[in-house]
């Protein structure tokens, strides 16, 4: 771009006459205190005083003040509650009576594989695939996401083409001659010092007072060729021309317009640089919204500040908006650097360095997504201590380190003399210096990174839960968890799991993860006993660990809880702690009870009241203090419970996901030869079923299935009742309690039958079969419609047939497409006895008297006429099925 010309011939200018920005050094980084006294204490024990001395003979820490010190070793010894974000574990034991630093189990680890300060950005590195991966280098874990595998891109002087992307790599191969589209990174930009932006101003207003040919030359000495010299000159003239000023050392512009949508730009030139105009847009902000009650949305870069104000209809805010007294400026930027972006992301990084946010692999990549949720989750943790070291060193890195207050403060005051002066102007459109800042502030809100803590939260409602859960419709999940996972995460909570103590740093563990413990339980929570106690003598000794009494029941618990037991539940202090463990606390009984939530499954107001010796209703208002915060939640969880129940939010997350996974677990895939075992016995195969009941209960299992007609009795009932007799299933469908459905021809006579139950028959009887219906099969359907049920004899002389074979045909036809039904299985039992049908069992014949009947001589025999009940096949009464049930859902559900 056209603007970055100008700094670049003012830097070039600047580095042949050897003007070399001064270099600053970090002063005081907590966080780097934080680690290197954790690896000094891993490899030997320190006097605290001695470690000191040590600290402060480098230039860093040569005016370490001895109160920031304490509080870093206050952070490192666990004074902060890591029940609430589990780094916060202490790294190492500060005896106050002997003064003496020793590192605990695992810190030296910790020093050697997250130490470090340069700040891991998540990035994804970049291998050749085969059988030794070289690395060739890396990509920001934004573009690996919106890769894929067969993409090409450039790095390097080389064109290569993913193939394949895994948790923590991307594997490519080359791809010579092909283009590829060029990766990003995203990082932090150091911004333009203060001392060089003078310069660039200088620059611009020498600039702009010559002439054209003259201003050509004075670029071109700067280094600049004759293209890129013409080129400056005409962007600065092209400046003038449209708003009759530019920015300069003396002289700064601020730029009102308006942009696409009819909301108000202010655009403040000015060349000090983003180390300035950082600051300097956080009280904008600030103001914005004191005088306004709205949100600014202001980005700082090397040439200015862009602000955008919502269209209203009073004047406005002009160069008045960005104007400040010196002596104000820099507690109003103090006060606000806590909830900008950058004060998250420094804090992320600073935790990194102070071994809060340790690797959990050094070896493989950690996500940068990950890193910002870890640190949010410590942010919000800290944000509760004004001392806490590591949110004083980002504060302390955003303003010394990355802002330049003092340049800024001696700004405001240079203006505030009238040595630099201040002019406004109205633009139709950006002015050519304004466009580049614009691309800017566009561009810095399509790519954001970390976001703060405090980023505009919007404010607690009051709600009433109870009168919320009715209008919700709450649901109980009583019958919802399993008890099993109440069971196994109350163990685990309570660390009566395999996660036994086993020296004295596991009780100082539990102490400060579960609370104050009776002796007994202690015992309980160790791998022996009798020596537990003896550890916790120990600690007893050395001032770690008090002995008190709750309601008359003896407790150890950790020294640094004395100050929350002591304000909330009025336990004397025992004597000989020291005095920085009994300087009051914020909110002493919400701290006992959320610890209590926290490493409990569901529990009743009751139960904490009594862990406590506290009144009942001085437990409910400390959850309902607890719940309107977000951190507890009320409602009835345990499958054994009654009542109101509090649980910790993340213990009922957990709780779920346990039973989830138990539910899932009893649905998942088996082995072939379980499901053999299985549906025999669920099928009722081979079972004690007897009688009517029995048959019963076999249709109400199989309703709607269909089998092979000529199986049905024989196969299906039979396997699973105790001496079947076909009596059984007659004694249901003629008190009409069963009946059976065709569902389609099979050769010769059989076909597929199913049983229904009477009352469900239209949720589970089966879809019509598709036949061609002739007018004989509309004749019988119409006069069965009418109701009723018919005998074969009286079938034939509604419809008027005198031919019965064919009207068989077509009850039977009707029968198996799934029209009609019988009030009995007789005819299904004749009609496959006198075909071929696919299960026919052979049986033997019953013997019987053959009467011989002797006819008179010259007596003629009368034919015998046809039975009321027709042929065997068509025996019984005749009736349509009911109608099948039209939603699709309902049917569904009963199959």
């Amino acid at each position: 771009h056209r603007a970055d010309l100008v700094q670049t011939a003012v830097t070039v200018e600047r580095m042949r006459a050897g003007q070399i920005e001064a270099l600053k050094v970090p002063t005081n980084p907590l966080d780097v205190l934080a680690q290197q006294v954790v690896a000094a204490t891993a490899m030997e024990p320190w006097d605290a005083d001695a470690l000191f001395s040590v600290v402060r003979r480098t230039a860093s820490f040569a005016t370490l003040p001895r109160s920031a010190y304490d509080a870093t070793l206050d952070l490192l010894s666990g004074r902060y509650p890591s029940d609430e974000f589990a780094e916060l574990r202490p790294r190492l034991v500060w005896d106050r009576v002997a003064n003496t630093l020793t590192g605990r189990p695992g810190a030296q680890r910790l020093a050697v594989t997250s130490g470090g300060t340069i700040p891991d950005r998540g990035l994804f590195g970049v291998f050749l695939v085969g059988e030794k991966a070289s690395r060739v280098g890396e990509l920001d874990e934004e573009m690996v996401y919106e890769s894929r595998v067969g993409d090409v891109f450039a790095l390097g002087a080389s064109s290569w083409r993913i193939e394949d992307i895994t948790h923590d790599r991307v594997l490519v191969s080359p791809a010579p001659g092909q283009p590829g589209r060029l990766p990003f990174w995203k990082g932090d930009s150091i911004g333009r010092p203060a001392e060089l932006g003078a310069a660039v101003g200088a620059f611009v207003r020498e600039v702009a007072k010559l002439a054209h040919p003259e201003a050509v030359e004075r670029a071109a000495s700067a280094g600049l060729d004759t293209f890129a010299a013409t080129n400056l000159v005409a962007f600065v003239a092209e400046q003038l021309n449209d708003t009759g000023y530019v920015p300069t050392d003396r002289q700064l512009l601020v730029e009102r317009c308006r942009d696409e949508l009819g909301d108000w730009r202010l655009v403040v030139h000015s060349p000090y640089g983003a180390a300035v105009h950082g600051p300097w847009a956080l009280a904008i902000g600030a103001r914005l919204r004191e005088r306004f009650g709205i949100d600014a949305q202001a980005m700082a870069g090397d040439d200015g500040i862009v602000i955008r104000i919502p269209e209203t209809d009073a004047e406005p805010p002009g160069a008045s908006l960005v104007l400040f007294e010196p002596d104000e400026i820099d507690d109003l930027v103090t006060s606000e650097v806590g909830g900008s972006a950058l004060f998250a992301s420094r804090f992320r990084e600073c935790a990194a360095r102070a071994l809060l946010l340790p690797r959990r692999d050094p070896g493989k990549r950690s996500p940068l997504w990950q890193q910002r949720q870890r640190s949010a989750a410590l942010l919000e943790v800290a944000s509760k201590y004004g001392s806490f070291p590591i949110v004083l060193e980002a504060v302390r890195e955003c303003l010394q380190d990355v802002y330049d207050l003092p340049a800024l403060v001696q700004l405001m005051r240079d203006i505030d003399a009238r040595r630099i002066r201040v002019v406004e102007v109205q633009t139709a459109t950006p002015s050519p210096f304004a466009r580049s800042l614009l691309f800017g502030y566009v561009a810095s809100f399509i790519y954001e990174g970390d976001s703060p803590l405090a980023e505009r939260k919007a404010a607690a409602l009051a709600l009433d839960p109870a009168l919320l859960g009715e209008l919700l419709g709450r649901t109980e999940l009583r019958d919802l968890l399993e008890p099993d996972a109440f069971a196994d995460l109350e163990r685990q909570l309570q660390r009566l799991d395999d996660r036994r103590v086993k020296d004295a740093e596991g009780v100082a563990d539990l102490l400060r993860l579960l609370g104050p413990l009776t002796p007994d339980e202690i015992e309980a929570r160790s791998v022996d006993g009798p020596v537990a106690l003896r550890w916790a003598a120990s600690l007893e000794s050395s001032r770690r660990a008090v002995r008190i009494r709750i309601s008359g029941i003896e407790y150890i618990a950790a020294v640094e809880d004395v100050a929350r037991l002591r304000d909330a539940l009025g336990v004397p202090v025992p004597v000989g702690v020291p005095e920085v463990f009994t300087e009051p606390v914020a909110d002493p009984l919400g701290d006992l009870v959320a610890r209590f939530a926290r490493t409990h499954c569901p529990f009743t107001a009751a139960a904490l009241a009594n862990r406590f010796g506290l009144g009942q209703a001085v437990a409910s208002d400390a959850l309902k203090r607890l719940a309107a915060s977000g951190r507890v939640t009320e409602g009835e969880f345990s499958p054994t419970g009654r009542g109101i129940e509090w649980c910790d939010t993340e213990v009922l997350r957990r709780l779920r996901r346990r039973s989830l996974a138990a539910a899932r677990k009893e649905v998942e895939p088996v082995e072939p030869a379980a499901l053999g075992r299985f549906l025999p016995v669920w099928q009722n195969v081979g079972s004690r079923l007897r009688g009517a009941d029995g048959v019963l209960t076999v249709v109400e299992q199989l309703a709607g299935c269909a089998v092979p007609a000529s199986a049905l009795e024989p196969f299906i009932l039979g396997s699973r009742l105790v001496n079947y007799h076909p009596s059984m299933l007659d004694e249901l469908t003629s008190a009409g309690e069963v009946i059976w459905s065709g569902a389609g021809a099979l050769p010769g006579s059989d076909g597929w039958v199913s049983l229904h139950i009477a009352d469900t028959a239209p949720l589970t009887l089966p879809d019509l079969v598709d036949i061609d219906i002739t007018e004989r099969h509309t004749a019988v359907v119409d006069v069965l419609a009418a109701g009723g049920g018919y005998f074969f004899r009286q079938l034939s002389d509604a419809v008027g047939s005198t031919d019965d074979a064919s009207l068989i045909t077509v009850l039977w036809e009707l029968a198996w497409a799934g029209y009609l039904t019988n009030d009995t299985i007789a005819p299904l039992r004749s009609h496959l006895s006198g075909g071929r049908a696919a299960h026919r069992q052979r049986a033997s014949a019953p013997r019987a008297r053959v009467r011989r009947r002797t006819l008179t001589p010259g007596r003629q025999v009368r034919p015998s006429l046809p039975a009321r009940m027709g042929p065997p096949s068509v025996a019984g009464r005749w009736a349509l099925l009911p109608s099948r049930e039209a939603d699709p859902t309902r049917r569904a559900h009963a199959a």
